[in-house]
């Protein structure tokens, strides 16, 4: 038989220790590059981009559409590693179960 009150407990427990992995995923950073290096996106655990870093010699102002292509291509980096942290930590919270909605 089931124990309604021992799931709850467990379902309460695994809500916390969701909640604190979200908050340690804010902590962590990824960073992605492009163009050689010329354009560095840092995104968190939580898929927000933290930072854009551009290096001066990437700067061309006859050529400002590549530097957007640059940026577009390091921004979609970081999120998909941002993405895969994120899938790391779920996965040791739910020992490798999918659980569709968690994240």
């Amino acid at each position: 038989m089931f124990d309604l009150r021992q799931i709850q407990k467990m379902q309460k427990e695994l809500q916390e220790r969701m909640e604190r992995v979200r908050e340690e995923l804010k902590q962590k950073t990824v960073e992605a590059f492009s163009g050689g290096g010329m354009v560095t996106a840092v995104a968190n655990g939580a898929q927000e981009i933290v930072a854009i870093k551009i290096r001066p010699e990437a700067v061309d102002v006859n050529d400002l559409e590549m530097l957007e292509d640059l940026v577009v291509a390091a921004v979609n980096m970081a999120l998909e590693k941002s993405k895969e942290l994120n899938e790391e930590e779920l996965s040791k919270l739910t020992g490798g179960l999918k659980l569709p909605g968690l994240f």
